[in-house]
């Protein structure tokens, strides 16, 4: 079946890991206790607490559990969740209301031109071909979906988010699931069959060529994992053929 819809991973596949990993998270998380500070009464930002503090009542793991050692059951105060963030956060657990709560934080970042996206060089011009030539683009990161439109939004290339049709993040289900990339399709109204997912995380590329989708690896230096398994690999998008079936064997 001819490939109509192109899935993309984000870090180490369209953005250098190095990014994601040595300034995003760690601007979210020197500015998360000021921000949660600045913004308590905002609904949105209430919402997003609330539901991190439901998530640490529901954690089960010791080190969690004594983190919450004397903590009141009531309706959380924003900077009475900030032990558990910080415990997420080092232990890079990927809880949906936390990523919520970086997008909002890299919003102000990229918003004040402290942050701009270094996509890898062959990304911008392999994205523009792909969509003048009229496939159909979307995103699937373990980021928030606020979080990666702020960085296609935000690139050294300028805001490239107009190419995406489609964006998806861990509320479509985790990323290593057969059931998440059959939901993806569905939502996008095409077959498995049709969709062409590229990203450097092996246990991912498995999961969605079971769903039934194309896959290849994305390899790119200083990706900590460039094993790919029984997937072909690439390294410079302006080079990709369509495959006829690049599912694993």
């Amino acid at each position: 079946m001819a490939i109509s819809h192109l899935l993309l991973d984000i870090e180490g596949t369209t953005c250098p890991v190095s990014f994601v990993a040595d300034v995003l998270f760690p601007y979210a998380r020197e500015r998360m206790e000021s921000y949660l500070t600045q913004h308590a009464h905002d609904p949105e930002v209430a919402a997003l607490v609330s539901a991190v503090a439901d998530a640490w009542w529901s954690d089960l793991h010791p080190e969690v559990q004594g983190l919450r050692a004397g903590m009141s059951t009531a309706i959380p105060e924003a900077e009475q969740v900030l032990p558990y963030l910080r415990w997420l956060i080092a232990n890079d657990v990927k809880l949906t209301p936390l990523k919520d709560l970086q997008g909002l934080i890299w919003h102000a970042g990229y918003a004040s031109g402290e942050l701009v996206a270094p996509l890898f060089a062959d990304v911008p011009e392999a994205l523009q071909a792909w969509w003048q030539q009229g496939l159909i683009l979307a995103v699937y990161s373990s980021g928030s979906v606020t979080a990666q439109k702020l960085l296609y939004g935000h690139s050294q290339s300028g805001d490239l988010s107009p190419l995406f049709s489609y964006w998806f993040d861990t509320r479509h289900g985790a990323k290593q699931q057969v059931s998440s990339y059959s939901g993806i399709a569905a939502t996008m109204g095409c077959p498995p069959e049709s969709v062409l997912f590229i990203s450097d995380a092996l246990a991912e590329l498995k999961a969605a060529a079971a769903a039934g989708m194309a896959c290849l690896f994305s390899d790119r230096e200083g990706n900590p994992d460039r094993d790919s398994g029984p997937f072909a690999r690439i390294s410079d998008y302006r080079t990709m053929l369509l495959p006829d079936d690049a599912h694993g064997s």
